[in-house]
């Protein structure tokens, strides 16, 4: 066939295919991904001698010394203050305040909710444990059944890649030289349109279904709730401002506004005195924890990704790609199938660095625009965390309730479907993605 004519103009062989195996057959028996990754780098780097193996240690910690980074410890101690402080219980207060009047509001409550949690913690695994535990038991009080409850906050939590500030973001601008703060200003609209969307198909899915009733409330009724709602819990917005304002007013760094917001939440828990000294280790050790997957999954990402690129393997799929259609549409299908898949079977942070590079160029190749890649890119594998059967948010909820994966993955297929359109627009509509930028990025 031609794209495989094309793919062997690269030579690619068992230096190429054998470390692949072996990444394969590693996440097959459950060894953590960062190990399995590890493997496949040292391989293909001593198989191809791309990089001599003596400068491994160098690579791995040149790969990590940047300040950028500095940012996904403090976002994710920031959600984790967040959490054990109370604060996120006054998102949902006010979340449930804003749609009480609507059929299905706790439900709309629990997808706002999920976005509120997004914009600070920048993780969806994070979001869907801690939102789950807040929210299933009640939706499952309001009527509806325990495993579309699992989906509604699986697709909500989503967002924590897709809504900035986001961990994704810093990781995808680190490994394609862009600046994160220009990212995130970029997710702005996509991010939105996504919540958008998960919130009017539980709408619908209400509305057909019938899962949740809504009281009758007057206007001044649901004005007397709300104003009642933000006036015992504004503060908890504090932090969220803070980050919007500091990153999106050009003042502050990602870094500098997840430090910040640190500080803030920290303060705020003193006060409220929901938070005590005796909390701050096994708080830190917790955060460590996530952290401690993230960055050695980076580390021998890269090297791997710098391997790949030496070898041609962007090139060679460019060359393959481009062998089964010129036709940008059909490319950019493709692309998207790719990275759903991807999203479905590992984490958001090995498919950036290991996929980014070798997406990239063909994303160049068909004229699209570096922002716009990035914003597809993200939002696609996004939508992998609930596409079935291994979204790895379905587990996350499947954990927390005991309920079965497949079952929770029947109800997730609609949300599924309805973020691939958004996905869609976003790869076809450069506008959605540049339009709060400056004019050299349109």
């Amino acid at each position: 066939m031609l794209w495989q004519q094309q793919l062997n103009t690269v030579e690619l062989g068992w230096d190429f295919y054998l470390p692949v195996l072996i990444f394969v057959a590693m996440c097959a028996l459950a060894i953590p991904v960062w190990a399995a990754i590890g493997a496949a780098a040292i391989a293909m780097l001593y198989l191809s001698g791309a990089l001599p193996l003596s400068l491994l240690g160098e690579s791995l910690f040149d790969g990590i010394d940047a300040f950028a980074l500095t940012a996904i410890p403090l976002f994710i101690l920031t959600g984790d203050v967040l959490v054990r402080t109370g604060l996120s219980r006054k998102f949902l207060d006010v979340a449930e305040a804003l749609t009480c009047w609507t059929k299905g509001g706790f439900g709309s409550a629990t997808v706002l909710v999920c976005g509120m949690f997004a914009a600070i913690s920048g993780s969806d695994a994070a979001g869907a444990a801690a939102v789950g535990r807040m929210t299933i038991s009640r939706l499952v009080e309001s009527g509806y059944p325990r495993p579309y409850a699992c989906a509604l906050v699986a697709a909500g939590a989503c967002t924590g890649i897709l809504i900035p500030p986001s961990i994704a973001y810093i990781i995808i601008g680190l490994v394609l030289g862009i600046s994160a703060s220009t990212l995130f200003l970029a997710a702005v609209i996509p991010g939105v349109a996504i919540l958008l969307s998960i919130l009017i198909t539980n709408i619908v899915m209400n509305r057909i279904y019938s899962f949740e009733g809504g009281a009758p409330m007057t206007f001044g009724e649901w004005g007397a709730r709300l104003g009642t709602t933000l006036k015992s819990g504004w503060y908890a917005f504090l932090v969220p401002g803070i980050i919007f304002y500091g990153i999106f007013s050009g003042r502050l760094t990602p870094t500098e506004a997840g430090a910040t917001a640190v500080i803030v939440t920290i303060i705020l828990g003193f006060i409220l005195k929901t938070l005590k000294l005796s909390d701050f280790p096994s708080m830190l050790i917790s955060s460590a924890k996530v952290n401690g997957v993230i960055l050695p999954i980076i580390a021998f990402s890269l090297p791997l990704a710098q391997a790949l690129a030496i070898m041609g393997v962007p090139q060679g799929f460019v060359a393959a790609a481009t062998g089964v259609s010129e036709d940008p549409t059909v490319l950019i299908v493709m692309m998207i199938l790719i990275l759903v898949a991807a999203g479905c079977v590992m984490e958001t942070t090995p498919n950036i660095v290991i996929l980014a590079p070798i997406l990239k160029p063909l994303a160049d190749n068909i004229g699209m625009n570096e922002i716009q890649f990035c914003i597809m890119m993200i939002t696609a594998l996004g939508v992998g965390f609930i596409t079935p059967p291994l979204g790895l948010n379905l587990f996350v909820v499947s954990g927390l309730t005991g309920e079965s994966i497949l079952k929770i993955a029947v109800y997730a297929v609609p949300f599924v479907l309805c973020m691939l359109i958004v996905v869609l627009l976003i790869a076809f509509v450069p506008a959605i993605s540049t339009t709060l930028l400056p004019a050299i990025y349109q």
